[in-house]
């Protein structure tokens, strides 16, 4: 082989006679391109292990009605308020007025979640005030229907009083309550303390808009509060939905931020997350109202949940963290420590020992070994509120005082210039139409070098016309994603927000994953997020493109190695954000192209008829990677990437001579030698 001079002065002169080619026989429909990679020694950059990831907030029922598997609505009858009588929607009797009288009452035996449902039964069981034929009650239909399916078992927990005997029947039926899915008895002769009931039961049939039924023919006054019902198919019986967790495991997340956004500040502070509400046993978790996006949640889904879905996710947490604001308040600064000093319990309940204060309540709640937490966010998108900076240096100094190894996140923007105060990262928020998007890919070129990295934790394409996400949104992220990879020297980590959709609601859309009691599918940007899954803690490659059209395309070139089989990949990914297909050529530097086994090589394209297609439960992957085998050309590599499309180059190396493979934080980092 020649030396590198040699090889670069062929390179040279191989671009000039591609471009003279391109002069002479490009037209108005192809667009000619070259991609050169540069796969020498010393071209190679590691990015960050954790540059993709996924941002969790409790927005369009993601938590509450999504990923966490309670099926029951409102289980506490908190959500009308703490006060008597209140709303209890969505529970709705069973009978009329003049047999059952539903009303709420402060009696329950929980403090922190006072309201119980107070039911009196006006009929009986014979005689000529005899109860309807299936007797009164109260049913729930959980959220727009819950999934119950033959053959599973689901959990029913509940609080039941009365001063009388009881004879209540629990049962599973369809939304009319006509067909019995599964059915329970609960017969008790001294209820006259609350008294705490588990029960399972197991569905003949399958039904995906069922409903919860609580109802008795006998007379008498009673009580109930703190109503659970949990598929014991969870994802190891954390409480995770499966079909909605493995969606996310797909993406292979470097991170998870939780649990928001706007819902950790609350349009009054009231109503922001606060954690220490939201651990502990559930029955004692007094919920709130998630006023930004006007739903109640029990909090089921709290902190603890958090770090352990990060965990089982093999993500790094990230938590954000009220700063002292809310959308319509603010906490002076003088007021400030009472919230710095929950930020460090916060911290002590994630990582602190067994033994102490709050790491004993982790511990009690089954997870004695501390969570990996090494990132706080200060905040959301509060920078504009003057006393911000105030607010976070308390903040930043407290936490560093006592965890010098977690890294900070201002809220401030560093991208354009340095910031005024001390930061590991700061938040950055992109929210675009597509094609300002896509021309973001170079939004992070001109960021100085030195100084805290960005922290990408909300991106997404806010397009009207495509409430579900289409072709076009994901495109223009894709191009957005391949110019941090290019840019993951200042940028340090990006997810996209929001991630979940209950197609019953008309929240903030578009998103990642749509989905209802029993359905789910990834939108187009769903499956372009998972062309970067690799991504994490692979090595760049320098690569410049060359085009007679470079508006409309993007490219970024990483090696990959495979720790299964201890192979190594080189990795293309091109967006063509044009309606024109383009002939690429692909060539290298520091790489022999006759290294590449092509029966080992494929390649993965996104696209579609119609830029403005769209996934949808009828037709899940209208949109969706279609992989092929690459096929080997006579000079090289050279491709049609179609219009409107992404794709991806997976290029097996032969040769293992040609990679070092160093490890860095106990993670395999591959470099050209």
């Amino acid at each position: 082989m020649g030396s590198s001079s040699d090889l670069q002065a062929l390179i040279i002169v191989l671009l000039i006679g591609f471009y003279s080619v391109i002069q002479c026989t490009s037209t108005l429909l192809d667009t000619n391109a070259m991609l050169l990679v540069n796969a020498s020694q010393g071209s190679s950059r590691k990015m960050p292990e954790n540059l993709f990831g996924v941002a969790f907030e409790e927005i369009n029922h993601a938590g509450a009605g999504g990923l966490w598997g309670e099926l029951v609505n409102n289980r506490g009858f908190e959500s009308g308020g703490l006060h008597s009588p209140s709303s209890i929607i969505p529970w709705s009797i069973i009978g009329n007025y003049s047999v059952v009288r539903l009303i709420t009452d402060l009696s329950s035996c929980f403090k922190r979640n006072p309201v119980a449902l107070r039911m009196e039964v006006l009929c009986d069981s014979e005689g000529d005030n005899a109860c309807p034929d299936g007797g009164v009650g109260v049913y729930n239909p959980g959220y727009w229907g819950m999934n119950i399916e033959q053959g599973k078992t689901y959990k029913l927990v509940l609080y039941i009083r009365s001063v009388d005997s009881i004879n209540v029947t629990v049962s599973l039926t369809d939304s009319t309550g006509v067909q019995a899915l599964a059915t329970a008895n609960i017969i008790d002769t001294d209820v006259s303390n609350w008294k705490k009931i588990e029960i399972a039961l197991e569905a003949t049939a399958t039904n995906h808009n069922s409903r919860l039924q609580l109802t008795t023919s006998r007379k008498g006054v009673v009580w109930f509060d703190q109503v659970s019902l949990m598929p014991i198919d969870t994802f190891k019986g954390h409480g995770y939905r499966n079909d909605l967790f493995k969606l996310v495991a797909d993406l292979k997340p470097g991170f998870l931020r939780f649990p928001g956004g706007s819902f950790i500040e609350g349009k009054s502070l009231i109503n922001a997350y606060w954690w220490k509400s939201t651990v502990g046993p559930w029955e004692e978790r007094p919920g709130h109202l998630g006023d930004v996006w006007s739903y109640w949640t029990d909090d089921g889904l709290g902190y603890f949940e958090f770090l352990q879905l990060a965990e089982d996710l093999g993500a790094s947490p990230i938590w954000v963290v009220n700063s002292g604001f809310s959308q319509e308040e603010a906490v002076s600064l003088p007021n400030i420590g009472f919230l710095v000093q929950d930020v460090l319990d916060g911290i002590e309940f994630a990582r602190g020992d067994p033994s102490s204060t709050w790491g004993s309540v982790r511990a009690d709640m089954g997870h004695t070994q501390p969570f990996d937490l090494k990132h706080i966010a200060i905040g959301n998108q509060d920078c504009w509120h003057g006393n911000y900076r105030a607010n976070y240096l308390k903040f930043y100094a407290a936490i560093k005082k006592a965890y010098p190894d977690i890294k900070v996140i201002s809220n401030c923007d560093g991208s354009n210039s340095k910031l005024d105060h001390p930061a590991e990262l700061y938040d950055y928020h992109a929210y675009a139409d597509a094609n300002t998007m896509f021309s973001m890919g170079h939004k992070f070129d001109g960021t100085s070098r030195n100084g805290p990295k960005a922290f990408v934790s909300e991106y997404a394409v806010s397009y009207n016309n495509a409430p579900r996400g289409n072709l076009l949104i994901a495109l223009a992220e894709a191009g957005f994603l391949i110019g941090i990879e290019k840019n993951s020297d200042v940028v340090d980590m990006a997810s996209k927000a929001p991630l979940f959709l209950n197609a019953n609601t008309n929240g903030f859309k578009p998103d990642a994953i749509v989905f209802d009691s029993y359905r789910t599918y990834g939108t187009p940007s769903y499956w372009m997020q998972q062309f970067f899954s690799k991504s994490n803690g692979a090595t760049l490659l320098n690569s410049a493109l060359k085009t007679n059209s470079s508006n409309s395309l993007i490219a970024s070139s990483i090696w990959l190695y495979n720790q299964v089989d201890s192979t190594n990949y080189l990795r293309v990914k091109v967006v063509n954000y044009g309606s024109n297909k383009v002939n690429l050529k692909i060539a290298f530097e520091g790489l022999d192209p006759q290294l590449i086994d092509y029966s080992k090589s494929s390649k993965t394209v996104l696209s579609s008829t119609n830029v403005n297609d769209e996934n949808s439960f009828q037709n899940p992957t209208k949109v969706y990677p279609v992989n092929s085998s690459l096929k080997k050309s006579k000079n090289g590599i050279n491709v049609i990437l179609s219009p409107n499309s992404l794709s991806c180059f997976d290029l097996l190396i032969m040769s293992k001579s040609i990679v070092q493979i160093n490890t860095i934080n106990d993670r395999p980092y591959t470099s050209v030698i």
